[in-house]
């Protein structure tokens, strides 16, 4: 699954699933443009990555932000003269509450990283890619099993999740014709940060509804990702692939 020569922007990139993304797609050979608020986990991730060809990049920006965005593209179009073919979206926060306890400002903060940064990518790398006549690349959200049925307290959470299922779908049939594929990845109850931060009691209670009897691993997402990524998987375009085990 050779990704040598490939370049590979992710977002989210500073821990979790975004890291071990990363990771995965330099040990096949891609250089990695990392993403990420967080400046300093940045640092950490490029610096667990494998050499490749051509040096990796870490670019500390709010993907909610389109000047970020767009700023991001004009550093790489100049540094590697050419945009990514490989786009990831793995940033994403929580905002827990119960609807009614939830404020309007933390509904719409989950919003606007979760759904408008993906949006916000989506556009400004597949319009390089086509103006850039790109004609084969593959662009990767990262949804979650709990929009398919909802959470508890998770009510802009799953919203927004929801809502990048469908935006990969759309995308895939707009720039189909021009070779970028999109799909999305449906995480289940993954070990990252992000779950490390929800009441261990409650963490238990999904573990015996799970059939492999475990959460599952960054790295189990991340080589899902790679796959995806590669010319393996040439054919499959606006599907959402479950990464659960069985939940």
């Amino acid at each position: 699954m050779s990704l040598v020569g490939r370049l590979a922007y992710v977002t989210g990139a500073a821990s979790g699933i975004g890291r071990a993304t990363c990771q995965c797609l330099a040990r096949e050979g891609a250089t990695i443009v990392a993403v990420d608020k967080s400046a300093p986990s940045l640092l950490q991730t490029i610096e667990s990555l494998p050499s490749v060809a051509q040096p990796h990049m870490q670019i500390p920006l709010s993907v909610e932000n389109k000047q970020s965005i767009e700023s991001s593209l004009d550093k790489v179009l100049r540094a590697y003269s050419a945009p990514p073919t490989i786009v990831v979206n793995a940033a994403g926060i929580t905002r827990d509450n119960f609807i009614g306890k939830l404020s309007e400002e933390d509904f719409m903060e989950v919003l606007d990283v979760n759904l408008k940064g993906t949006f916000l990518v989506i556009k400004t790398f597949a319009n390089a890619l086509v103006s850039h006549k790109v004609n084969e690349a593959s662009i990767i959200n990262i949804g979650s099993v709990v929009a398919r049925f909802g959470n508890i307290g998770q009510a802009n959470y799953c919203a927004s999740k929801a809502g990048v299922d469908l935006l990969a779908k759309v995308a895939s049939k707009e720039y189909g014709k021009f070779g970028i594929r999109v799909n999305n990845i449906v995480p289940g109850f993954i070990a990252t940060p992000m779950t490390a931060a929800v009441p261990e009691k409650v963490r238990d209670k999904f573990v015996p509804l799970i059939p492999l009897g475990r959460f599952g691993q960054p790295e189990e997402v991340a080589e899902v990702i790679a796959f995806l990524a590669s010319r393996k998987s040439s054919y499959i375009n606006g599907a959402s692939i479950e990464v659960t085990g069985g939940f």
